[in-house]
């Protein structure tokens, strides 16, 4: 059964997926907003997709039809009260800022539809609040599936501008009314379906800092990631470098060019091993340029 109070509320980004199906299949133990952004031709306005009434206790089949409109739905799950926002929009920085609006539990917690989350996570989560009640923002520990390890903590420490940029979202859990006071939202040119490739964690993560909350991180884990595709990856291309630069503007300003190199320094003989060092900084160069020339949102 789900927790017996209202504290905690899972914030979840989905794309084309069985929205209903994702808090059994990730093992959700709270109250949840899934935004599942429709995208393939597979759920336009000739070919709706029509969901399992039994599956997903719907009471009315008919509102499950998804046409060419925005929809909400609010199902249960093991006493959870789970709201499905389905949205004919892509971006995950959107997605994001869509549930966060939509939130109004005390403790927030992102996540994303490839994570199966422990038993007594939801719990665990609370009790790390409780006991740490100097943190706005905590990032828990998700094992990332093999080969996408970007960070793993062994202990409670504060996080700072030395070591913000490794976390993702489903590693981040909040005070919803010091997130709402800060202002601070995801940016919608980085990520999946935006202009940019991924960094839009690390940017959310850097404006909390820039805005005062205080940011720390936990040993304590609550979930693994399933295995599948990247879907930004796909290799050291040409914009995989570029849009790094992009990013390295708006996190580091007058350092992008400095810090750059220092990261494409550090992970030469795997990232550059095919175009070279020196061309994989001029990329990155004109990607940082281009950066100055664009509006943050």
């Amino acid at each position: 059964m789900g927790l017996s109070n209202e504290r905690l509320q899972i914030l979840i980004s989905a794309v084309d997926k069985d929205a209903c199906f994702l808090p059994k299949i990730m093992k959700i133990e709270s109250d949840a907003i899934i935004v599942d952004q429709l995208i393939r031709e597979a759920y336009n306005a000739e070919n709706q997709m029509v969901l399992s009434e039994k599956e997903c206790n719907a009471n009315d089949l008919d509102s499950r039809k998804i046409a060419n409109e925005n929809r909400d739905e609010e199902i249960e799950y093991n006493g959870n009260k789970v709201t499905i926002l389905y949205r004919r929009e892509k971006g995950v920085g959107l997605s994001r800022n869509t549930a966060l609006d939509r939130a109004d539990h005390e403790i927030i917690q992102f996540g994303d539809d490839d994570i199966v989350y422990d038993a007594g996570y939801g719990k665990k989560i609370l009790a790390e609040f409780d006991a740490h009640p100097e943190a706005d923002i905590l990032l828990f520990n998700v094992k990332a599936q093999e080969g996408r390890e970007t960070y793993w903590n062994e202990d409670y420490a504060r996080v700072t501008w030395k070591n913000y940029g490794r976390y993702p979202a489903y590693a981040i859990c909040g005070r919803l009314d010091k997130i709402r006071k800060s202002g601070v939202r995801y940016s919608l040119l980085f990520g999946g379906g935006a202009p940019y490739m991924n960094g839009e964690d690390s940017l959310f993560l850097h404006d909390c800092l820039k805005a005062g909350l205080s940011v720390y991180r936990t040993d304590v884990p609550i979930g693994h990631e399933r295995a599948g595709e990247s879907t930004w990856f796909k290799g050291y291309t040409d914009k995989f470098f570029f849009d790094r630069g992009v990013l390295y503007h708006f996190l580091y300003g007058k350092l992008a060019y400095a810090l750059g190199f220092r990261f494409l320094y550090k992970n030469r003989v795997e990232m550059c091993a095919e175009k070279g060092l020196f061309k994989c900084f001029g990329l990155l160069a004109r990607g940082v340029k281009h950066g100055k020339t664009i509006k943050k949102v």
